[in-house]
């Protein structure tokens, strides 16, 4: 008998580490249960309706509806859209619990560190909240207070789902569609990430140092001394945010200038360092001193320069309208280890995809959409991308929808694609080529190596009568079912025939007992003859009316 494992008595580690009990998993599981049903899920859920109610529910639904948002191989893209609206905008705490949270931090009072800090909170969210306040040494600066508890009910809510995807992977076979235990691992690895408020310090000090050379690119500075696992000191940015354009304008800033330093940027952190802000929203972006500042570094990707250098080729790829080296390029996203069981229907579904994004110039090409499809076929062909790129894809669709709504002369793919036409110089590119063919030339001589070995080793085992040979006929499944169907009916008319033939051999023998003037024996090889008789004249005229339909 399976049970969710909410109340047994043994505490692992992870619920000693957040202090979760059992009483508390029992009260979570009934108000989330509360919810669900304020919202009548059984009778099934609008995209709205969803929305709404994972708000309800609280920042660990929240961050699963952003999550969800990108992932249109699981829910339809309507659910997609609506949950890409969720915010996490809460109620302001009160401020004396901002108070009591930095002294507890800070082990002192509040006052030998910050002069003064405002009541009125700049924002509020579900996992933090931030006020302008000033140092005792007279630097301005912004603090990010993390809420109360809020990791725990996080971890609460994790474990609570670990218990359940465990269960539901026992119960129901979904390994083919979703792997339950892993999606709830992947968040919270982002729970843990971003409400490890240190984490995000130690981003903005590296984020800093990247925009160094960029005269037209800034983050806020983090105060290390003063950044604890649950709140940020960083220098307070006062600007205008991108999504004001009129007030952009109004103070003399021009917004197709800004947007294309900002995609140049972007595309610089994502194809050339490897180290993005993954959630460039409209508020996460501000103008400020003739800088673009980012801010809300929590939230962030890496890539390692693989994966970067295959972006670039299947962005060309879709371009040149090259669907092998499109497939060449998902199966380097998935792995060495990649091995799509029908590579042809591979190739052919992406030549679907190229026959609609690569007959556009790059400059319209839909990134959002053609990222959608390419994760979609990849799931259909059991090729797992990794999250990484998952997480640029969203990072992107959101710079999108950013351009598109606040500063629409500005085409996000035209200039990712120049960057990358004119990101090396001549020389680096002769270098990263010649690179390429060293390493390309290493594997060819060991695949020439081992394939020299393979047929060493099946040349003796040929000349030893002990070679074998395994052949699929490609499209042979239903001739070959066919057949056997023909000859599994051939096989049952015989065994008919012979009960036939001898329950009358044994009807004239007279054979003892008789029932209906027929031996027993006899009467029921006549019993089984005609129940198989019936059952192959079923088969036959179910199966022929099947095929006519």
């Amino acid at each position: 008998m399976e049970t969710l494992d909410l109340f047994g008595p043994r505490r692992d580690v992870f619920s000693e580490r957040y202090h979760l009990t059992r009483w508390g998993k029992a009260k979570r599981l009934a108000q989330i249960a509360g919810i669900a049903r304020q919202f009548d899920v059984a009778h099934g859920l609008t995209p709205v309706k969803m929305r709404l109610m994972l708000e309800a529910l609280g920042p660990t639904f929240v961050k699963v509806g952003q999550i969800l948002s990108m992932r249109s191989e699981m829910l339809p893209q309507s659910f997609c859209d609506e949950l890409a609206k969720l915010r996490a905008d809460a109620d302001p705490m009160p401020y004396e619990t901002v108070l009591e949270t930095l002294s507890h931090e800070y082990g002192r009072p509040v006052e030998e560190i910050f002069e003064h800090i405002d009541a009125t909170p700049l924002g509020s969210a579900s996992l933090a909240q931030v006020h302008r306040a000033t140092l005792v040494t007279g630097e301005d600066v912004a603090v990010k207070v993390q809420r109360p508890g809020v990791r725990e009910t996080m971890a609460q809510d994790v474990s609570i789902m670990r218990s359940i995807a465990k269960v539901a992977t026992k119960v129901v076979s979904t390994a083919q569609v979703v792997d339950l235990g892993g999606v709830v691992e992947e968040l919270w690895d982002t729970f843990e990430s971003e409400t490890d408020f240190l984490v995000e310090a130690r981003n903005l000090a590296e984020f800093k140092r990247f925009c160094a050379p960029y005269k037209y690119m800034d983050c806020p500075k983090p105060y290390m001394d003063l950044c604890t696992e649950h709140v940020v000191v960083m220098d307070y940015v006062e600007g205008i945010s991108v999504s004001h354009p009129d007030r952009l304008i109004a103070a003399g800033y021009d917004l197709k200038e800004i947007g294309t330093k900002l995609v140049d940027n972007y595309a610089t952190q994502v194809l050339d360092v490897g180290f993005f802000h993954a959630d460039p929203h409209p508020g996460n972006i501000m103008v400020s001193g003739g800088q673009i500042v980012l801010l809300d570094l929590g939230m962030t990707g890496r890539l390692n320069s693989t994966t970067r250098s295959v972006m670039k080729q299947m962005i060309f790829a879709v371009a040149k309208q090259d669907s092998p080296s499109l497939a060449d390029g998902l199966l380097r996203f998935a792995g060495a280890d990649a091995d799509p069981a029908d590579y042809p229907a591979l190739l052919a579904d992406l030549d679907t995809i190229v026959a609609e994004y690569g007959n556009v110039d790059l400059s319209d090409l839909d990134i959002a959409a053609f990222i959608t499809a390419l994760t979609q076929l990849a799931q259909r062909h059991g090729i797992e991308v990794p999250s990484t790129v998952t997480t640029v894809g969203r990072a992107l669709v959101t710079l999108e929808g950013l351009l598109d709504e606040f500063i629409p002369d500005v085409n996000m793919i035209e200039i990712i694609s120049k960057h990358i036409a004119t990101s090396k110089s001549p020389k680096q590119a002769a270098r990263d080529e010649i690179e390429t063919l060293g390493i390309e030339g290493h594997q060819a001589l060991h695949g020439l190596l081992n394939a020299l070995t393979e047929s060493k080793t099946a040349a003796r085992m040929l000349t030893r009568g002990q070679l074998r040979v395994n052949v699929e006929l490609i499209g042979a499944e239903e001739p070959m079912n066919k057949l056997s169907d023909m000859v599994n009916r051939l096989t049952m008319a015989l065994i008919v025939v012979g009960l036939f033939v001898g329950s009358s051999i044994v009807y004239f023998a007279g054979m003892k007992p008789i029932i209906f003037g027929i031996p027993v024996v006899g009467f029921m090889g006549y019993v089984v003859a005609f129940v198989l008789s019936v059952w192959i004249v079923f088969d036959i005229n179910f199966k022929g009316r099947k095929k006519k339909r």
